[in-house]
């Protein structure tokens, strides 16, 4: 198991929600400037996959600060958007700018995480989680709890870092991923090890037919993958029937 600091006591969980307590404040910007912008883009191609379901329920998993519940909300107009988060720091910026688009009556951004979902089974529509499954403690256990509070027919979308394969990106990336957004994220930010986590988390991750594998063996069905950005991005679909 990956965690972030080797030399510190405490499980995955614990210490992801130290790690992004610690660079909260930094988040939003090194996350638009280190992707030059990006992660717009792929946040946007994740919520047209829900567009012709038009799910009134949304849980939105690793929330962070609320992006992606914002988008779903913009795009879908649903009832309700709950996004949860292990990160109290991450869900306070979060709730500061959806109060600030006039989204608090939609938008409930709650503190817990996906291995003990505190919600009742088959209860949402449509769940979605942005560049946090690679941070789950037990994958499968996180992955079986979505799926018991989704409702019969609801699709999960994922968002996910990968690692291209193809030549010269391959090589370009992992220069990019390991030597230069390390020094970057250390620049801007107060936490030396958040963005040495990044790259090996993604490095171990299992991706693609991998992890098509697990979520079937948890029980989803119709799982899909499609690479973005040369698969810089890797966007999963899967469904519960």
């Amino acid at each position: 198991m990956i965690k972030p600091y080797k030399e510190r006591p405490g499980g995955k969980k614990e210490q992801i929600g130290i790690m992004f307590d610690n660079i909260a404040n930094n988040y939003d910007f090194l996350n638009h400037f280190l992707s030059l912008g990006t992660d717009k883009r792929w946040r946007k191609i994740a919520i047209k996959y829900l567009k012709t379901d038009q799910p009134k329920i949304i849980l939105d998993v690793a929330t962070g600060t609320a992006d992606l519940a914002i988008m779903a909300c913009k795009t879908l107009n649903p009832n309700k958007v709950i996004g949860i988060d292990i990160s109290k720091k991450m869900l306070d910026i979060g709730k500061v700018k959806v109060a600030k688009l006039g989204y608090s009556n939609i938008i409930k951004l709650l503190y817990g995480d996906s291995e003990n979902l505190p919600f009742n089974t088959n209860t949402f529509d449509a769940v979605t989680v942005a560049f946090g499954i690679r941070n789950f403690e037990t994958l499968e256990k996180g992955l079986a709890e979505i799926y018991r509070v989704m409702k019969p027919g609801a699709k999960f979308i994922i968002l996910e870092f990968s690692q291209p394969v193809i030549f010269p990106i391959k090589q370009l990336y992992k220069l990019y991923f390991t030597k230069i957004l390390p020094l970057i994220g250390r620049a801007f930010s107060k936490d030396k090890f958040a963005y040495n986590y990044l790259p090996i988390s993604v490095m171990t991750f299992p991706e693609g037919k991998s992890f098509l594998l697990i979520l079937r063996k948890v029980g989803f069905t119709k799982c899909a993958y499609k690479r973005l950005s040369m698969g810089i991005v890797t966007l999963y679909l899967a469904h519960k029937y």
